[in-house]
């Protein structure tokens, strides 16, 4: 696997080797002390998935204090396009975001340290859409950053028209509004 630092510290984009011939591939997604040796090490309790069709835009989502989550995330069908946002409080990057395709064809993954909004848009027919995350879900503690807030200016590369988004997410807040205390990170 290679392991390629972003722009912001912390996040990683995790290349997995495919070894393949004419019955199709094998990959290794995840080794924990390949992991441990480049990112750090990291209790991964829980794995989700989600199924979406085009357009779908889930995020930007995150939990608050004792309750943020670090995330490992990868796309099995499907391509989508991957976004988070660092909110760690006195970070240099603090408000800044980095974007990064996934897709089931690269194998690509994202790690995500605790303290960053995430979220996703589906850019093909349908993505599945797999996360390891290091918290277990607690609703009391999660948040919604706005998706189209101005001070981001994300590139979610398709039209606002074709977003398919929950109330939820359609209600998230302003960047202005992510301050140290109602975070907790």
């Amino acid at each position: 696997m290679d392991f390629i630092e972003q722009d912001i510290k912390g996040v990683w984009v995790i290349q997995p080797k495919k070894f393949g011939d004419s019955r199709g591939y094998f990959c290794e997604v995840f080794k924990q002390a390949e992991f441990d040796a480049h990112v750090g090490h990291v209790d991964f309790v829980q794995d989700n998935e989600s199924f979406s069709g085009h357009g779908v835009l889930r995020g930007l989502h995150f939990q608050r204090g004792e309750f943020s989550q670090a995330k490992l995330v990868r796309v099995s069908q499907g391509t989508v396009l991957d976004v988070v946002v660092d909110l760690r409080k006195g970070s240099p990057t603090w408000g800044k975001h980095v974007a990064v395709e996934l897709s089931a064809e690269t194998g690509r993954q994202l790690f995500i340290p605790r303290g960053f909004a995430h979220g996703f848009v589906v850019l093909s027919d349908v993505a599945q859409f797999q996360y390891k995350v290091d918290n277990p879900y607690a609703p009391q503690s999660e948040a919604t950053l706005r998706f189209d807030e101005p001070a981001l200016g994300i590139d979610w590369r398709i039209a606002p028209n074709e977003m398919l988004l929950s109330e939820k997410d359609l209600k998230g807040m302003s960047l202005n509004e992510m301050t140290p205390d109602f975070l907790g990170f």
